[in-house]
């Protein structure tokens, strides 16, 4: 059964063993682990780019995903009005998927496990896990540029313009596919940025996976208002990985 999975998913399954060069305004991120969140610190990104060496450092934080025991998560399950109704609690959401039907459009919850939340370095401005991206209490705009190099001075060309917020997720942050081979899948719920994470899509049906990157840029505001310039600009490693992500970026913008 493990080798009819990975066979029917190896788009899903792909290890990444390379590494690769990036240059100046760049970042590569091998997102492309189930269990993992990749949080970027554009502070950190510059000064690594300012001392002379290629940046390609973040800071993983696993998915919790082991159930919670202790008092803390059966008050949570008590709490519940009904398997549906979890109050966007921190959690493992299993939903059935109609993958080998009409695709991801068709599905149903089947079950709710409470984690711990997920943990958070100390300073980050974006994450990442897989096709999936959230902010630090941040907000998105799709511009129509294809170039960071294109676009205005600076981002108050942008000020006016309809900036998205993270908004709470349990159906795309896939994280525990024991079962795939049944469509049931379990996901973290989290808040991700659907503005942002539209910048790789994938789709199902067909089988393997297809992907689709949108090469527009992203103008993300964070809370101090500062903000960054962000374009996904490949999201394949040299030999083919997904969800190995070549970031172009400025920040501040």
């Amino acid at each position: 059964m493990l080798s009819s999975c990975h066979g029917m998913f190896d788009d899903l399954y792909d290890t990444p063993t390379e590494s690769i060069d990036i240059r100046e305004g760049q970042l590569y991120v091998d997102a492309s682990s189930w269990l993992d969140w990749y949080y970027i610190d554009f502070h950190a990104a510059n000064h690594n780019a300012a001392e002379g060496g290629t940046f390609s450092s973040f800071v993983k934080e696993a998915i919790p995903i082991e159930e919670l025991t202790n008092q803390e998560g059966i008050e949570r399950l008590d709490n519940i009005e009904g398997l549906e109704n979890t109050g966007n609690a921190p959690g493992i959401y299993t939903y059935w998927y109609d993958v080998f039907g009409v695709g991801l459009s068709n599905h149903d919850f089947r079950g709710f496990t409470p984690t711990a939340p997920q943990p958070e370095p100390e300073a980050w401005h974006i994450a990442v896990h897989r096709n999936n991206v959230r902010t630090n209490h941040g907000a998105a705009y799709e511009t129509t540029y294809t170039s960071i190099n294109d676009l205005p001075k600076n981002s108050e060309t942008f000020r006016d313009s309809t900036f998205t917020p993270d908004e709470w997720n349990e159906l795309d942050v896939w994280t525990v596919q024991d079962q795939m081979l049944q469509g049931l899948i379990g996901n973290q719920g989290i808040e991700v940025n659907p503005v942002l994470s539209s910048w790789l899509k994938m789709d199902i049906p067909p089988m393997p996976p297809t992907y689709t990157l949108n090469n527009h840029v992203f103008i993300v505001r964070f809370p101090d208002d500062t903000c960054a310039a962000l374009q996904l600009e490949n999201y394949q490693s040299p030999t083919g990985t997904k969800c190995c992500l070549t970031i172009n970026y400025k920040y501040p913008y």
